[in-house]
């Protein structure tokens, strides 16, 4: 059985002043509880109505119902394509994209490592990603400098990483799920905010 997870924002201030003891109850009920979202299908930002909560946003990625196998295979793929990747941008994607993927530290070595750095423990263990708002605006830096070269891994991705079925398969999936991404950390660093990713 694979992970789900939800992706999240929230206003770090706002469940950092919650008691301890309630942190973990009140981000699994905001991402995972019963509240009415409308369509399950729904893809993009879902928010609470003002009237439940005005801390927190959760983003469904595009195409991937919840699950985090698609975030695992663009990983994968990247592995197989960043060597083709002009240096800044391969920098800026590794650094991106290292706590959207599995083992995505791998690549935090080196002078400007702590950039985003990885960081000691959370809230609670159920999360799969956690960023502060100082991270997010560095995540957001990464990206704006990212983004504008996307479309020059399409060759690379065709020629090394594309396969026939399966997540993540083709470019236009994997930079989908990239320009995801870029909308939540975008989002947050407007807001001031930082971002969770939990099992749900």
């Amino acid at each position: 059985m694979g992970v789900c997870i939800e992706v999240m924002i929230v206003d770090w201030d706002k469940v950092e002043a919650m008691p301890a003891s309630r942190r973990e109850e009140m981000l699994i009920d905001a991402a995972c509880g019963d509240e009415d979202y409308g369509d399950l299908d729904e893809e993009g930002w879902i928010w609470p109505s003002p009237a439940d909560a005005d801390w927190y946003g959760r983003y469904a990625f595009r195409r991937t119902n919840g699950s985090y196998k698609p975030h695992f295979w663009a990983g994968e793929r990247w592995e197989h394509i960043r060597d083709y990747a002009a240096p800044r941008l391969r920098t800026a994607l590794d650094r991106f994209t290292a706590p959207l993927f599995w083992d995505g530290f791998e690549y935090f070595v080196g002078e400007d490592a702590g950039a985003v750095p990885e960081r000691e423990g959370a809230w609670h263990g159920g999360l799969l990603v956690w960023r502060p708002p100082e991270d997010v605006a560095a995540l957001k830096g990464f990206w704006g400098e990212a983004e504008p070269q996307l479309k020059t891994l399409r060759e690379p991705f065709d020629q090394h990483a594309a396969v026939p079925q399966g997540w993540i398969c083709d470019f236009e999936s994997f930079a989908e799920l990239l320009m995801g991404w870029g909308e939540v950390v975008v989002e947050a660093d407007r807001r001031g905010w930082g971002l969770l990713g939990l099992r749900c």
